[in-house]
Parts: C-alpha cells; structure tokens; sequence
C-alpha cells in the first residue's frame, strides 16, 4: 500500500491509500474469458486537482447536500436515478450456485463476487483456472452432494457467490436507445417457481431479449435451482426487480415499447395483434395467470394459436413460443 496527499488546487486535506503495489489477474477464467487485470494510476495521474478534483468535489458538495436535508446517501442516490427503482429489498446472504454450465457463467461474469469453489480435480482441472484470489477447495463428489439439494446434479462443481448486484429498469433501456433495437423485454407476473424462471431466462437469452422484469415480491430470489435452469442466462440476461409491476409496465410505455399481454380467455391471436416497433411480453404464473391490474397496463390481450386439445402450456414453453413468434417478426 502507498499513502498520497492530494495536492494541487481545491484538493483536500486529508491522506488518500492507494493499492500501487496490487497487480495481476483478480481472476481470470481460460478460455472463456479474462477478468481486466488491476491497472495502477499512472505517477502523473494520481492528483486530485484539474477536472477529477472538481468532478470529486462536485460529488461532495451533492452527497453534503442530500445529508444536510436529513435524507440518506442512499436516498439521493435513488433520487438522482431515472426510471422505476429496484425493490431495494435484502438479498439475503451468500448464493451456492452449481452443475458446470452455472458455475462456469458465473465465474466469467465480471459483475459477480466469488467466494468460494469446492469441486473435484476433474472438474476444476477442466474448467483451466489459472491463478487467483479465488479460494478453490478439492472435494470428493459425495461431500459435493452433501452441499447442495438432495439429487442435484453439481457435476462435480459447487461455488458460493454474493447475489447479483440491483439493476434499474432505466438501465434497461439505455441499453436499446437505437429505434432499430427490437429486442423484447420479458415481464413475469407472480411466476415463483425457480425451475420455471431459469428456464425462461435460458429461452429469452436463445432469441436474444433484452432483459427481464419481475416484482420482486412475487419471484424467486437467485438460486442454485434457478441458475441451473438457466444454464448460464442469469449472469448474461439484465433481471430488472421493481417495486411496482404496474408503474413498471407504464414507464415501458412512456419508453415506447408496445405491451402483449398472453392469457387464455380471448379471442385475439398474438400474430395479430403484434404491433412494429419495441415489444414488451408480459406473462402471468401458471393457473392465476396476469393480475387485473397487471392486465389493465397491457395494450392488448392475445394468446398462442395452440390446439383445443391441452388448455394451456407451461409458462417457459409459453415465453419460448412468443420470444420466437417476436423473432420472426422482427426478421420479416
């Protein structure tokens, strides 16, 4: 560590530790990616003066504000922020994650903090980890066994991570500001099961969605179940969780996406009832299905042309079918 005191013009007063001497891989995982290494700040780069000092200062100054007017750091933070807020709800302690395609995908996602991977030498000989920070622990696949949920398929792999980071819903949308952008956003309405929301996001992720938005009191929180099903999709596919589904679905509006919700009892097909421009599928849990208020935000109500014979698909062969019907739509 190395101690520097800002200098310059409307620099502070106080010390400032610097990681100079920190260097290397904080983790990289071959081949599937390489994590950034650690880039210490060049000699003359390390003053706080010029547009970093007034830039830090004028961060300050709004923090000093916001806690003069008695809110908390975190609220003007939120303040500050466009679009529907997350839930800002506890996302409770550690995640195990497991099966190789869960674990691979989260150990190449930089937006990830890694805890701890207990696996097999097979295993993790595979996986071509090269040096890290990352406590690795060498296991047997029956004490595997034991740290997961009975019967489930860890592949000889098994990692504690800290829950994905909030995303906002804004976020979301900055990341298809071209008018050309179609990809959909999927909205869930009240679908808990795990199973079925990894499966969805594993089939959102096939026909290239945007994201995914849930409430975050009526979806399942990150899980090793969830991952699994996801194969991967978690840690490439935004997960937007909202306070208000309904003020979510109004804010998409104002955002310019076209809202198709899929529910049984009605006569309108999605094909026909699919407008041009940016989409967003809303589906509700099996059985219930949407909310009435959920429904009241929609555009319009459609269903899936599918036969007489069987009542209703699963949710995630559901959100499957309409990502596709999206696709080829947006192709031709």
């Amino acid at each position: 560590m190395q101690w520097l005191r800002p200098g310059g013009h409307g620099g502070g007063r106080g010390w400032i530790r610097t990681s100079v001497r920190l260097h290397g891989q904080i983790y990289s995982l071959l081949p599937l990616t390489t994590r950034p290494p650690f880039q210490p700040l060049a000699a003359g780069a390390r003053r706080l003066h010029g547009e970093w000092g007034e830039a830090c200062q004028h961060d300050v100054r709004h923090d000093a504000a916001g806690l003069a007017s008695g809110a908390p750091a975190w609220k003007s933070a939120q303040i500050m922020r466009k679009g529907h807020r997350p839930s800002g709800a506890p996302s409770g302690g550690r995640t195990r994650l497991w099966g190789r395609h869960a674990v691979t995908a989260a150990l190449a996602n930089p937006e990830r903090t890694l805890r701890k991977l207990w696996g097999t030498h097979e295993a993790i000989a595979a996986l071509g980890l090269a040096p890290s920070i990352l406590a690795v622990q060498y296991a047997e696949a029956a004490d595997l066994g034991r740290m997961v949920p009975s019967d489930a398929p860890h592949q000889g792999l098994v990692l504690e991570t800290d829950p994905l980071p909030d995303k906002w819903l804004d976020e979301l949308f900055e990341l298809a500001t071209d008018p050309d952008d179609r990809r959909p956003i999927i909205v869930l309405d009240q679908v808990t099961d795990p199973h079925n929301v990894g499966a969805v996001l594993r089939s959102a992720v096939a026909f290239d969605a945007l994201g995914i938005v849930t409430q975050d009191r009526h979806s399942p929180p990150e899980s090793g179940a969830l991952a699994r099903a996801a194969s991967g999709a978690l840690e490439t596919l935004p997960w937007i969780r909202v306070v208000n589904l309904s003020r979510a679905l109004d804010e998409m509006a104002d955002a310019g996406y076209w809202r198709g919700g899929l529910t049984g009892p009605t006569d309108v097909l999605l094909q026909d009832a699919r407008q041009p421009g940016k989409l967003a599928l809303v589906l509700g849990a099996e059985g219930e299905g949407m909310r009435q208020n959920t429904q009241a935000h929609c555009d319009v109500l459609a269903k899936l042309p599918i036969s007489p014979k069987i009542e209703s698909l699963n949710i995630s062969n559901a959100a499957a079918v309409a990502l596709y019907a999206a696709a080829t739509r947006t192709a031709s």
